[in-house]
């Protein structure tokens, strides 16, 4: 399998309802993540229709920057008709009771990046040894969350350093993350962090983002000053 190089350091996984809520379209609050520092945003619509979910995606690409990287959640008809419209888009992210990876590896091609959530070891280690290669694994929930309503027990820090250690494959923490969680998550060998509430939900998202990048980051990035 060949992917192309994809950043994963600060990803935003977007929720229509907060969005909305703020007054603010998802690509709108995705243009404002990303001028503070996302890199990468996986679109996420657990209600819309596919032709919905279609515009949200089409939409979204049409203001993304070439090095970030743009995920299609759960959806890979989805993710298949935004490439066939010609929308620079990444790949495919899928949950346990979504299709296998292999079968989704299949439809999407070898070149596409696939990630997959996961949350226990016997989850990882799957993972890891399918031979459709899964890019990288979600791992959560990290905290508390309540965007997620069919999210696991809370693994706090000790828990995902345990898991992220296990999977062998790029790991990213999801699941009520802060920036507060990010030098630790980089340090306990993470391939990144998500964030929804903390940047869709936020009265400023691009001064959230930033907060986010900075915590990841450090003083390497000095456009984020």
């Amino acid at each position: 399998m060949t992917t192309t190089p994809v950043d994963l350091s600060v990803y935003l996984v977007t929720d229509t309802a907060q969005c909305t809520a703020r007054g603010r379209s998802v690509a709108e609050t995705v243009a404002l993540a990303v001028a503070g520092g996302v890199t990468a945003v996986q679109i996420r619509e657990k209600h819309a229709t596919g032709r919905e979910f279609l515009r949200t995606v089409l939409e979204v690409a049409d203001v993304l920057p070439e090095r970030v990287t743009l995920i299609v959640n759960d959806r890979v008809d989805v993710y298949l008709a935004a490439r066939s419209a010609g929308a620079r888009v990444t790949g495919v992210h899928v949950g346990q009771s979504d299709l296998p990876p292999a079968a989704v590896r299949d439809m999407i091609g070898e070149h596409a990046v696939l990630g997959l959530s996961a949350a226990t070891p016997d989850q990882l280690r799957a993972a890891a040894e399918d031979p459709a290669r899964v890019h990288h694994v979600g791992i959560g929930a990290l905290h508390a969350t309540r965007t997620k309503a069919d999210a696991p027990a809370p693994l706090g820090h000790a828990g995902f350093a345990r898991l992220a250690r296990l999977s062998g494959l790029p790991a990213v923490a999801i699941g009520g993350v802060t920036p507060a969680d990010l030098p630790f998550l980089r340090d306990s060998g993470a391939a990144g962090a998500a964030a929804v509430s903390g940047i869709c939900a936020a009265e400023d998202p691009r001064a959230s983002a930033r907060a986010y990048a900075r915590a990841w980051f450090g003083t390497r990035n000095e456009s984020l000053a």
